[in-house]
């Protein structure tokens, strides 16, 4: 008997997890699947658009740095239905040799991901018939994000979630600030920073993979794919783009994690307001760089159950309510 009762109520357990699941995964948007046609080849995405209209406007998805799916594994879907609480469609990909589409993303420069992402807009402005379009990008979309808007005219708004500045720096910042996090003593940080400091001369020595695999003593090196990523990409910076941007007054809504160990948010809150003034709106919240609260990035157990259940609770109050927002302004 007890037994049974046992079972019966890990049964009833079960039922009302899979009921929240099925609750906390249900969108208010219609996704299709979509192949887009680019310069060698098709990049494989997701058209997300209101549910009950025709869309007012566009949302562009700006991937960070790694290799990303059109939906980021999920955790994307809270903001397409924010757009589409807008009246926004929204389209991403899969980055180049992810998934279905074309190419290799170890293979591009920023300017090469601007390109890309111009030729998505043209692309996705015709199968939507949106009047409006807002780029959305987050971490190394930053350096994507005004390159595109300044070669274009039609850009009515930016949505940069945690942006760097300049690589260098970026990645100088997130050593130091792992390490702080992870209460590194004086040896381990002394070494990390010679790793690095090493890995940048090479950089700046314009270093074959070759030499660089011979010379390192970094204990885990980069792929020669990785490598000549960052070598193409190591010198970027924001500054030069930002200051075009400004003659176009284009909104932006800047947003920012208190919590951010890979960027520092200082700088970039600084420089988008120095350089744009009154066209950036800066909001900060007690997150981590993706907009998560800390709790559920810090445990990944509460992570995983959370992103299983409720994804749209991994995200910091009141991030998902001021894209929605930005966009019913636009």
């Amino acid at each position: 008997m007890h037994r049974l009762r046992y079972l019966l109520a890990l049964v009833a357990v079960v039922l009302v997890l899979v009921g929240v699941a099925l609750v906390g995964n249900d969108y208010r948007y219609r996704k299709q699947s979509v192949a887009i046609p680019v310069a060698g080849g098709l990049l494989e995405g997701v058209l997300t658009l209101p549910p009950d209209s025709e869309p007012r406007g566009l949302v562009v998805i700006v991937h960070g740095d790694g290799p990303v799916d059109a939906t980021h594994d999920g955790l994307y879907l809270p903001w397409f239905e924010a757009a589409a609480d807008a009246g926004y469609a929204t389209v991403s990909w899969s980055k180049a040799g992810i998934g279905g589409s074309s190419g290799n993303w170890l293979r591009q420069s920023m300017a090469d991901r601007a390109t890309e992402v111009s030729t998505v807009i043209d692309w996705a402005r015709t199968e939507t018939g949106a009047e409006k379009v807002v780029l959305w990008g987050v971490s190394q979309a930053g350096w994507v994000l005004p390159a595109v808007a300044v070669a274009r005219d039609d850009i009515d708004g930016i949505v940069a979630v945690s942006p760097a500045i300049n690589w260098l720096r970026q990645g100088r910042f997130n050593l130091l600030a792992k390490l702080d996090h992870e209460e590194a003593d004086p040896d381990e940080r002394a070494r990390a920073i010679e790793v690095s400091d090493q890995t940048r001369a090479l950089l700046t020595q314009d270093t074959d993979y070759t030499a660089y695999r011979a010379k390192t003593i970094d204990p885990e090196p980069m792929t020669s794919d990785r490598w000549e990523f960052v070598k193409r990409n190591h010198t970027a910076d924001a500054t030069n783009d930002l200051t075009a941007l400004a003659a176009k007054h284009v909104p932006v809504l800047l947003l920012l994690g208190e919590q951010d160990r890979n960027v520092d948010i200082a700088e970039t809150a600084t420089t988008y307001q120095r350089l744009l003034g009154t066209n950036v709106t800066v909001k900060r919240f007690d997150a981590t760089h993706s907009m998560a609260k800390p709790a559920v990035e810090d445990s990944e157990p509460l992570g995983l159950v959370t992103a299983i259940l409720w994804p749209r609770a991994l995200f910091a109050a009141g991030v998902l309510d001021n894209h929605r927002a930005f966009l019913q302004t636009r």
